[in-house]
């Protein structure tokens, strides 16, 4: 494991990575998805996939990688981007899960891997939206220390700046980012998923121009028992991108 600071609008972020197969000529970055970290994401795929050399980021506040500031899903590819300069990384192949789906995409890589990606906004339940009208009335008078009584599951522990990330990247749509990327695109879900639904990988291949969808049995971490296949799909795919 090493660590990076990257200097990014007037503040420091240390940015943890783990890099395998050193002398691979083929890059495969690998980003986890929110609240999540590298380890998990090397546990699944790093017993594979041996002809790529593997970097492992723990993006910024998660992990072993701070972070001071609120950032956005675009700060996040822009400081990825930063470290792969200093790892002088190409942009070969790029994997995300969940939100690290969203910033794989902003990097625009030759081959894109979309596992559970977020990205497609999906319309939150009456129940949770009568829970946010209630807090912000609760929050005009006075009442904003009862956050943790409202806030989702994924932020109820977060510091200042990672709760108002969350709120930053949380509902967006990156319907026309995917509708725009021009690379070769592999989606790997699982088909009982209820973070981020089959439905949404279904309109995200419908966007994408050179997209294939793979589905498997099991949830939002369905790779964990299928990262064998996965990794065979990815191989699949980057050797089609050097047959043009």
């Amino acid at each position: 494991m090493a660590v990076k600071s990257i200097q990014y609008h007037q503040h420091t972020l240390d940015v943890s990575y783990e890099i395998l197969n050193p002398n691979a000529k083929v890059d495969l970055i690998i980003l986890h998805g929110w609240g999540s970290n590298k380890s998990l994401m090397k546990q699944a795929f790093s017993p594979y996939m041996d002809s790529f050399r593997h970097i492992y980021i723990d993006l910024p506040g998660f992990g072993n990688s701070t972070c001071n500031v609120s950032l956005t899903t675009e700060d996040y590819a822009r400081i990825v981007e930063l470290l792969m300069i200093h790892m002088n990384a190409s942009k070969d192949i790029v994997l995300g899960h969940s939100f690290g789906g969203k910033v794989a995409l902003l990097l625009e890589p030759k081959v894109l891997v979309l596992v559970a990606s977020a990205g497609i906004y999906v319309a939150k339940p009456l129940k949770v939206k009568a829970k946010i009208a209630l807090f912000k009335i609760l929050k005009v008078f006075g009442f904003a220390k009862l956050r943790s009584l409202f806030v989702a599951d994924d932020a109820k522990s977060l510091s200042e700046p990672m709760y108002e990330t969350f709120k930053n990247v949380v509902n967006e749509d990156f319907s026309d980012e995917f509708a725009h990327y021009e690379g070769k695109a592999l989606l790997c879900w699982g088909k009982d998923d209820t973070a981020t639904p089959l439905s949404s990988a279904q309109k995200i291949d419908e966007l994408i121009k050179d997209s294939t969808l793979e589905v498997y049995e099991g949830d939002h971490y369905f790779f964990m028992k299928h990262a064998k296949d996965v990794s065979a799909k990815i191989e699949t795919t980057f050797l089609k991108t050097l047959e043009h």
